[in-house]
């Protein structure tokens, strides 16, 4: 048997998200279809994430366990030519046996995207929070300074989640400033892991801050509190990308 890591993006406007679900179309499911087309038998992929329905990734991975012998490059064309235009396989490296997409990941950064304008454009709707009222950026960066470091999250958990723990750690928080109807602010976080619906959660608590209903100090008292119902809204799917997955080791295959 063979591992291999595969790398992908995709739109996840029209998915149920990438975990295969028993009604609705997800990435899993026709990732697992197309590779199981060229082992000739069923095959079973494992993403670095579950990213929910609606949100993008441009650097999601993915590892399987197969014994067909195709290159790397022979398999990333196979995949692409069957896939939806929607999902685009970007690499395919063979590991090591004991490389599993989850469970080897050291980390992984998201994007969040913000369009602060009267509106916004038709050609950037699908991947971004259209929020029309004025936002503080100044104030939503003093917000978020206090995310760095390692901390209790459960205020930024979604709802209905169990985890073993709710402690994770923020390396750092990049902002990258927008401009007018169709040049998103993003919101760039990167740590070594991530509670569900936590980027979309902090996202909202931030737009609470950037539109003046509350103080950047609020901050710290939501994560304190490590109760959901203090934090903001969680922000839309259609502004979170996944990024990049990190690894401890990268390996050439």
């Amino acid at each position: 048997m063979r591992t291999l890591k595969i790398t992908l993006e995709y739109d996840g406007t029209d998915f149920v998200g990438w975990q295969r679900q028993a009604e609705g179309v997800s990435v899993q499911g026709l990732l697992e279809d197309a590779v199981a087309a060229l082992e000739g038998a069923p095959v079973t992929v494992h993403g670095a994430g579950r990213t929910d329905a609606g949100v993008h990734a441009l650097g999601q991975v993915a590892s399987v366990s197969l014994t067909a012998d195709h290159s790397g490059a022979t398999m990333q064309r196979a995949l692409n030519a069957v896939l939806p235009a929607a999902v685009r396989v970007l690499e395919v490296v063979e590991e090591a046996p004991e490389f599993h997409a989850r469970f080897s990941a050291a980390g992984k950064v998201y994007e969040y995207r913000i369009v602060n304008a009267p509106f916004v454009s038709p050609f950037v709707h699908r991947y971004a929070w259209h929020v029309p009222m004025s936002l503080d950026v100044a104030a939503m960066q003093e917000a978020a300074s206090v995310l760095t470091g390692t901390h209790d999250f459960a205020a930024f958990q979604g709802t209905g989640s169990v985890v073993s723990s709710t402690t994770r750690t923020i390396h750092r928080v990049v902002w990258e400033p927008g401009g007018g109807h169709d040049r998103p602010l993003v919101i760039r976080i990167e740590g070594n892991g991530f509670l569900r619906h936590m980027v979309r959660t902090i996202t909202g608590t931030l737009v609470e801050v950037g539109v003046g209903r509350w103080a950047p100090s609020r901050m710290k008292d939501i994560m304190a509190s490590r109760d959901r119902g203090q934090a903001g809204p969680t922000a839309p799917a259609a502004g979170l990308f996944l990024v990049r997955v990190q690894y401890p080791v990268e390996r050439a295959g």
